[in-house]
């Protein structure tokens, strides 16, 4: 089976097996709870999976919030980890695309677009799938005002996404898994720096 972990929006779990099938699904809409919840999550959907050999771990690297991403990549990482399995890092909006692709029969050029917070959000656009069964990125991932969405989009077709299936996650990670690609680097699309940061050196006191 397969393992994915997703909270660039809400917290998600899922299991696939080999023919790619949901062996079990997990999920909590709060887009601030991550770490309350993904215990819990990841406990049920193991439990509904049943027994087999988990091989990877597939982690939903965003676009997203600073926190809410470290929780579920952490997890994701922990769960391999304690497993002595890969990690396969996917980007959060291929996973919705794949969605958008073949559960809505979206065709031709699209975006999808998710709420980054601060009146911003995240916009990649897509346009079908490559031989791999993966969709194909046109235009990488921005960060642009909510406002002015449209505008950039220039009508481009948008599908705004509040919910992530880690079932479609998993499924793009087991075929970039099976095509021998990498789709996404180690370092998780933040778009923006956290807003806590450490402080800076004491100011030195003259005598």
């Amino acid at each position: 089976m397969i393992l994915a972990v997703d909270t660039s929006l809400g917290t998600a779990i899922a299991l696939i097996g080999d023919d790619g099938a949901s062996r079990a699904e997990a999920s909590a809409a709060d887009p601030l709870g991550h770490a309350e919840v993904i215990g819990d999550l990841l406990v049920r959907a193991l439990d509904e999976a049943g027994t087999g050999p988990i091989r990877h771990v597939v982690a939903g690297m965003g676009p997203g919030p600073f926190t809410g991403l470290r929780i579920g990549i952490a997890a994701a990482r922990a769960f391999a980890l304690g497993r002595g399995i890969p990690v396969l890092p996917v980007p959060s909006h291929v996973a919705a695309a794949l969605t958008a692709i073949e559960q809505d029969a979206v065709s031709g050029a699209f975006a999808v677009v998710t709420d980054a917070r601060r009146r911003e959000v995240a916009i990649t656009v897509f346009d079908g799938t490559d031989a791999d069964g993966i969709p194909i990125v046109i235009a990488d991932t921005v960060l642009v005002p909510a406002a002015d969405a449209d505008v950039h989009l220039d009508g481009v077709r948008r599908i705004d996404v509040a919910t992530l299936s880690a079932v479609a996650l998993a499924r793009v990670g087991a075929r970039a898994l099976a095509a021998g690609r990498t789709l996404a680097g180690e370092e998780p699309l933040y778009l923006r720096h956290p807003d806590v940061t450490l402080p800076g050196a004491p100011k030195k006191v003259g005598r």
